[in-house]
């Protein structure tokens, strides 16, 4: 039997300009897609473009379980938030990547020309692949990313009928993996600042208890200065302190952890190991146990001693082998995280202060010419057509969307962040 819920509830529309209105209302309401209907006909009554609706008070809230009040509060801040932004906000420039379930584009802000690279998925491609829980835990994280100076920053996020959108900074110094591909190998000086910067990122995240689980070149960025970016975060794992483990198999398969391999429970000490693995990498121009067959591969991963070559540090070496330790409790980081990795003597040079004020002045610079500049990214994608259906979904209308929060699996996607005009 559906629930009836009484809402009685003022709503302020804050304007640029000088007056202040107020709607009163009181309904009955059978369940929540019903309730979002009518908030959005008052909404669609008072649509001045400058107008954001923010619901200030409620009583007489009368519900059976509190699901339901947790259901109700994630629908009136999309509602709430409906407004702030949509696919035809944008004009699509350029493809700059493809993943499993989308596009990754450049796209201008039609109002102030500002870039942004937003990540256009396709939600029956999530749903298929039962991967919706991914795709929150990297919205999660994403709202956390915002003030760390090397993990990319979440402006907004929506979705259509059948689209999730996000909007994210446009890092156009190219993937660490684009550069690795033109060089083969970087200097040792060069390497060790980029794994200075990762360390630093992978710190942050796990002193919010996330596990990053997918470090990689493919998922390093540069910016524009040359300063490393972390990106990607579909695989993070949220809630695992230092203490606690998970067991999931997931990540690239050449950066695996031996412990993942095995499907025993793993903690935060394998995002050490892929440090190590990103370290030989960029070192010698191959992960450590690289293999063609991937079989092979897993089983030097698990069984092969470490090989030194020539071309590096007794100190790279030293940190090489210290977090390439197929016993995570003997790995680098087990004991004390990012503080017993940076006290490394490879990192006995880094100014850390300096290196995470972004005071050190990077080994390598891109040559970014523009805020439009995509020289560092792979011609594969940019060469790419643009697809018309990015900025168009049937059904994209704030009622449609606002429903599809109630109904689907991405309830509480939506994310526009605060401002002075909302008041929040």
């Amino acid at each position: 039997m559906p629930k009836i819920i009484r809402i009685s509830c003022s709503m302020k529309i804050f304007c640029k300009f000088p007056t202040v209105k107020y709607i009163k209302t009181s309904f009955l309401i059978i369940n929540i897609k019903s309730f979002i209907i009518i908030l959005n006909n008052l909404l669609l009554l008072h649509s001045d473009k400058y107008c954001i609706y923010v619901i200030t008070w409620m009583q007489n809230i009368q519900l059976v379980e509190m699901n339901d009040a947790y259901a109700l509060i994630l629908a009136l801040i999309t509602v709430c938030f409906s407004n702030s932004a949509k696919p035809t906000d944008f004009d699509f420039l350029k493809v700059i990547g493809k993943g499993s379930f989308g596009k990754v584009l450049l796209a201008k802000r039609k109002r102030d020309g500002k870039c942004y690279a937003i990540k256009v998925l396709q939600k029956k491609v999530i749903l298929k692949k039962r991967e919706q829980k991914h795709i929150m835990a990297e919205r999660n994280v994403l709202l956390k990313n915002v003030k760390h100076p090397f993990l990319v920053g979440l402006h907004y996020s929506f979705q259509t009928t059948d689209k999730l959108y996000f909007v994210l900074d446009f890092v156009n110094g190219g993937e660490l993996f684009f550069h690795l591909q033109k060089e083969r190998t970087f200097p040792e000086p060069r390497a060790k600042f980029y794994i200075a910067e990762m360390a630093c990122a992978l710190g942050y995240l796990h002193s919010l208890n996330i596990v990053y689980r997918d470090l990689k070149p493919e998922n390093i960025l540069l910016d524009s200065q040359g300063h490393i970016v972390l990106t990607d975060f579909g695989l993070c794992k949220e809630g695992i302190s230092q203490a606690d483990t998970t067991t999931t198999f997931c990540g690239t398969p050449e950066y695996l952890a031996p412990e993942v391999l095995r499907k025993q429970p793993y903690d935060n000490t394998v995002d050490w190991w892929c440090l190590g693995s990103v370290l030989y990498e960029m070192l010698y121009g191959l992960p450590p146990f690289y293999s063609r067959d991937t079989h092979e591969m897993y089983d030097n991963i698990l069984h092969k001693d470490l090989i030194m070559r020539p071309g590096a540090s007794t100190a790279a070496w030293s940190i090489l082998q210290a977090l390439l330790e197929k016993d995570n409790t003997r790995r680098l980081g087990y004991r004390d995280d990012f503080n017993e990795v940076r006290g490394h003597e490879f990192f006995v040079s880094v100014k850390w202060d300096d290196l995470e004020q972004k005071k050190l002045p990077p080994p390598f610079n891109p040559s970014v010419e523009s805020q439009y500049d995509i020289s560092n990214f792979d011609p594969e994608f940019t060469e790419e057509t643009v697809p018309n259906s990015v900025c168009y979904s049937s059904g994209q209308s704030i009622i449609n969307a606002s429903v599809m929060e109630a109904d689907e699996a991405f309830l509480g996607f939506s994310y526009a962040p605060p401002s002075e005009d909302s008041f929040l």
